[in-house]
């Protein structure tokens, strides 16, 4: 195997493709490795934790493809990523495979690295497609960093720790939870082939290194699902990971509809303002106490120290009274990805959860909080 690409064209490839590779000491040391491949002019890098896996396809020009020679092997991942950050820009790398090292060079710099046979390289199994239909990238982006925030990390109930999606005719859903809040958005779907409702959860892994690829200047990407993983094609990028096996909670049933406390605000004025009052909330706690009354909002917060922050806010509100208290970071999540001007925060009474979501239809998300006491 030979070859010689520019650093330019290698790094970011190379960047996210490193990003899938296990982390610390790795249960099959191969999988610290990533695989190199070299066949008809193109140069693929593949790297894999097991639970997902990206490719990464690269063109070789004409004068670099002349002199390159077919192979495949892979070497250490990180180790090969730092030696090409470190080299000077816009600079020319050779790679050269022979007795079972390969051999970098840029300029006057070279470089030897271990290797390991590309036949022990796992990959993830053949994915049969049940479902594949095409969606605009940056709407996907939009459902997920709508969302994402919400997941759980490292819950003992691991159907959480991922993004739940429900795909029907026309719609795409996301839906992320923690036990604490809820996020769900969706977007329209040009009229696909799919029959009946199809549901999956991506783990959070999965959905964050995804995420990463969405900067893709491919204005589409496909979604292929088949009953163990989800692939998503996007440019020059093969993204596939495994699907959570579990079962997701019904979302219908959490999302609160019976609220008959409604709060318009600015969404502007309301976030800075809970970003105020969260300096002074409670470090491990960060609960906030809300008391609404005609046209006011009043928000608290202190901490152990016995300091205490007040905000005092204009709003629209023509009902009872009301006292609830809340996660403040929960509440500026929310805050921080809805996109309109104006916000309605929905609540029934102080121990029932709250709804939270954009006024005009600019925004399809919406955002379920849980009470604290306080």
């Amino acid at each position: 195997m030979q070859f010689t690409i520019n650093r330019e064209n290698l790094l970011k490839p190379l960047q996210l493709v490193v990003g899938t590779v296990s982390s610390g000491r790795a249960i099959q040391p191969i999988t610290s490795n990533i695989l190199i491949k070299v066949e008809n002019n193109l140069l693929s890098l593949t790297g894999t934790d097991l639970e997902v896996e990206l490719m990464s396809k690269i063109p070789l020009n004409i004068d670099s493809a002349s002199g390159s020679l077919e192979g495949e092997i892979t070497v250490p991942a990180r180790k090969l990523l730092d030696i090409c950050r470190g080299l000077p820009e816009s600079c020319e790398i050779s790679f050269s495979l022979k007795n079972e090292k390969v051999t970098i060079r840029s300029g006057k710099s070279r470089y030897l690295l271990s290797t390991l046979p590309s036949v022990e390289f796992p990959n993830i199994e053949a994915l049969k497609s049940l479902t594949e239909f095409d969606i605009p990238s940056n709407e996907f982006k939009k459902l997920i960093s709508s969302t994402q925030f919400a997941m759980a990390n490292q819950d003992v109930r691991y159907y959480l720790n991922g993004m739940y999606f429900e795909v029907t005719q026309d719609t795409l859903r996301s839906v992320a939870t923690d036990g604490h809040r809820l996020a769900s958005n969706f977007i329209n779907l040009a009229p696909t082939n799919i029959e009946t409702q199809q549901t999956i959860i991506v783990p959070s892994k999965g959905i964050k290194e995804l995420f990463k690829l969405l900067d893709n200047e491919s204005p589409t990407l496909t979604l292929q699902i088949s009953l163990n993983n989800l692939r998503v094609l996007i440019g020059d990028y093969i993204f596939t990971t495994k699907l959570v096996d579990g079962r997701f909670p019904d979302y219908r049933r959490v999302i609160p509809r019976d609220g008959d406390k409604v709060v318009i605000a600015d969404r502007g004025s309301l976030k800075q303002a809970f970003t105020r009052a969260a300096i002074l909330s409670n470090e491990k706690f960060r609960g906030v106490r809300l008391a609404l009354s005609a046209n006011e909002l009043k928000i608290t917060a202190n901490n152990q120290e016995r300091e205490e922050a007040m905000e005092m806010l204009k709003v629209d509100y023509q009902s009872s009274d009301l006292e609830i208290g809340f996660n403040v970071s929960y509440v500026l999540d929310a805050l921080g990805t809805l996109k309109s001007e104006k916000v309605k925060m929905t609540f029934s009474t102080p121990s029932n959860s709250a709804l939270i979501e954009a006024v005009d239809d600019s925004d399809d998300s919406l955002y379920v909080l849980m009470p604290m006491r306080l």
